[in-house]
């Protein structure tokens, strides 16, 4: 079951607070150059933008998940809505080294050792189990456990947490079938070059509620080390913002907002069962 981070080192919370509101002071006085644009905070997320983690693709509405959730950063940061500025990047874009024109990026970016070593993660405000999806009268629509899906053809997007989820989980006997996109294995799921794909499961249950024909939750997978994603906020390298928006991500937490967010915009991952 998708779920918030709720463990947090309580000395650690205290210093990243206390650095959350010197940033707060920065941004009401416009001084000390930490943002793109003083007066205002620069948010960057994916071209297009999908459901449910903005909708219509209008993250200035702060609807969705992820958008609400960049509100919500902002105003622990002591930004208005109306000084909140939006500009779309690519995703692997986004994780090159570089200057940026954001001050922080949200689009479901995993936190990985290889990717901190180019950009800046805040504490993640996400875990998304990952899930296994299909079409009905396909032939992993009836599985019930692990084993049932592993003599399958079983599809991922590479590089991906949920393509390490086939390959540590599952261990398909016939290996992980790899595709360039979540788009690319969902249309050979349609196609039946594969018997099941693995998501997300917020992106699980859109696609086989939006996007699919018949689709089918086969069910979401034990949790492991490195196929559990956690997402974070994306910042440029050392960045001077990275303390100030980790301790606004964690206040979110501990008062309960991160929590409400997942219940209005994912609570349909509620129920699904856990294959073995």
């Amino acid at each position: 079951m998708s779920r918030t981070i709720t463990k947090l080192a309580a000395a650690a919370g205290v210093l990243a607070l206390g650095l959350g509101l010197a940033g707060c002071q920065t941004t009401e006085s416009g001084s000390g150059g930490d943002y793109v644009t003083d007066g205002k905070l620069t948010i960057a997320t994916g071209e297009p933008a999908y459901y449910p983690y903005v909708i219509d693709d209008a993250p200035e509405s702060g609807e969705g998940f992820e958008a609400a959730v960049a509100y919500a950063i902002a105003e622990e940061l002591g930004f208005a809505a109306e000084d909140v500025v939006w500009v779309r990047t690519g995703f692997d874009a986004a994780i090159a080294p570089g200057p940026k024109d954001f001050d922080f990026n949200i689009q479901q970016y995993t936190i990985t050792p290889e990717r901190a070593e180019q950009v800046d993660f805040s504490s993640p405000y996400y875990a998304a189990d990952q899930a296994v999806i299909t079409i009905e009268g396909s032939a992993a629509a009836e599985a019930t456990s692990i084993a049932d899906l592993q003599g399958l053809l079983i599809g991922a997007a590479t590089g991906t947490t949920s393509l390490a989820a086939v390959e540590q989980i599952i261990q398909p006997t016939a290996g992980a079938q790899v595709f360039n996109s979540n788009d690319d294995a969902k249309l050979a799921l349609e196609n039946g070059q594969v018997d099941a794909i693995v998501v997300d499961l917020p992106t699980a249950f859109y696609i086989t509620g939006v996007e699919l024909d018949a689709g089918v939750i086969v069910g979401s997978l034990p949790e492991i080390e490195g196929a559990t994603a956690e997402w974070g906020v994306l910042l440029a390298k050392d960045s001077p913002l990275t303390d100030a928006v980790s301790a606004a991500i964690d206040a979110l937490r501990e008062n309960g907002t991160l929590d409400a967010l997942v219940a209005e915009w994912l609570g349909a991952d509620q129920g699904v069962a856990e294959l073995q």
